[in-house]
């Protein structure tokens, strides 16, 4: 995986232990971007550390329904298992003491453990997932078609229009990653993206998504979607 001025090949290449910045809603997937608003005192500080080091960050979401990693003793927060890895390949300052930053997303990883730091956020260390390294996802089982209809039924129910000729262009792997990370769902559907065990099964958890809200919301999915 080749991330801004940086390339992860192997397990040696990624630190064991990384900083984590817990948010709900946020989806990061390998290659993907993820634009933040640093404006908290204690990530602040962790975005000068790791500017300072790695340029890596542990994205992941607070805890929600069974996924549960964490200390009984502790006060912090349980948090999902599963994040992602991002590179700092982007940073400015706003001048009233916020950080506008762009994360690359290098690989997911599983929390195994917190690693007690003394800095005001939090660390742990991680099981990478080295299959995402590779950046090679086997696209030919995506139904491109059957992403698309999904995809063009919500706009049309939300009343929502997309660059259609960008959306063509794209690579199978590039418009199931970033409709994935663009899409409006909450965070357990963003857990089940991001866990997706490769990119066939995260395009047909999309589907199923869209599909389930826009029958919800909207009715008659089955015409919707011919």
């Amino acid at each position: 995986m080749h991330v801004g001025n940086a390339r992860y090949l192997k397990p040696d290449d990624l630190p064991s232990v990384i900083p984590v910045f817990p948010l709900t809603g946020a989806l990061l997937l390998p290659g993907g971007q993820l634009p933040l608003n640093i404006f908290e005192p204690r990530y602040l500080s962790m975005f000068d550390d790791v500017l300072a080091g790695s340029r890596l960050i542990g994205m992941v979401q607070p805890v929600f329904g069974d996924h549960v990693v964490s200390d009984p003793s502790s006060e912090a927060p349980a948090l999902c298992q599963v994040g992602c890895i991002g590179r700092i390949t982007s940073f400015a300052e706003t001048g009233d003491g916020r950080y506008i930053t762009s994360l690359t997303g290098v690989c997911r990883y599983r929390l195994i453990s917190e690693v007690r730091s003394g800095k005001a956020y939090r660390s742990f260390k991680i099981a990478p997932f080295i299959s995402d390294l590779s950046g090679t996802d086997d696209e030919r089982g995506v139904d491109r078609e059957a992403l698309l209809s999904a995809f063009r039924a919500y706009l049309e129910a939300n009343k929502l229009e997309a660059d259609w000729e960008s959306v063509e262009r794209a690579s199978n792997t590039t418009l199931v990653n970033s409709m994935s990370m663009m899409s409006p769902y909450g965070p357990a559907e963003k857990q089940a993206l991001l866990e997706a065990p490769d990119l066939k099964t995260r395009a047909e958890t999309l589907i199923a998504i869209t599909e389930i809200v826009l029958a919800r919301n909207f009715g008659d999915v089955d015409t919707r979607l011919q």
